[in-house]
């Protein structure tokens, strides 16, 4: 994946517009719609850093420089649990209101959540 999909796709998961995203990162709205489009190549390295601390991936996945797992779940998830919940999300859109700006879920909070919601559904 390119740098540019991996931006967006990351600012759009956090739920951040382009005008967030730049006023935390410190650029422009126009840079972030310019790094989305592909239209800067370039970067400067405390952009990166800083961008890769807001959008909460390491460096080298930001890059591409690291594949994607082949399960479908974003490679920034390093650890397994955090990757089946990410791609339980992934599989069930509706849920993600429920954890959106929840930073620290822990693995046994979201399975009982996740078997409340079931048992409504």
């Amino acid at each position: 994946m390119e740098i540019k999909d991996i931006i967006r796709n990351r600012r759009l998961e956090l739920g951040l517009t382009m005008k967030e995203l730049a006023a935390r990162v410190g650029v422009s709205e126009g840079t972030i719609s310019r790094w989305e489009s592909g239209g800067i190549a370039n970067m400067k390295r405390d952009k990166v850093a800083l961008l890769s601390q807001v959008l909460d991936i390491p460096i080298d996945q930001l890059m591409g420089w690291e594949e994607e797992p082949q399960d479908g779940a974003p490679a920034y998830y390093t650890d397994p649990d955090a990757r089946g919940l990410a791609q339980f999300l992934f599989e069930h859109p509706e849920y993600k209101v429920l954890f959106d700006g929840v930073r620290k879920v822990r693995k046994e909070d979201f399975e009982v959540i996740k078997s409340l919601l079931e048992k409504f559904s």
